[in-house]
């Protein structure tokens, strides 16, 4: 199942969208901002019930 959440850029500030594979689980990855293209060190919580839980979005060097 997809779930495509928002997050803010944690270096432009803008508010872009993810696409998150929720049946994988709990997942950590780096992706580019679509705006400003910064790396962005994202870790993404899946509740058990197959719910996002929390997304932590922040620089990758960060």
């Amino acid at each position: 199942m997809i779930e495509e959440p928002t997050v803010g850029c944690p270096y432009c500030g803008e508010a872009i969208t993810i696409v998150v594979d929720i049946t994988a689980g709990s997942q950590r990855y780096v992706e580019d901002c679509f705006v400003c293209c910064q790396p962005i060190d994202l870790a993404i919580e899946i509740e058990p019930g197959g719910e996002i839980g929390s997304i932590d979005a922040k620089p990758e060097n960060g």
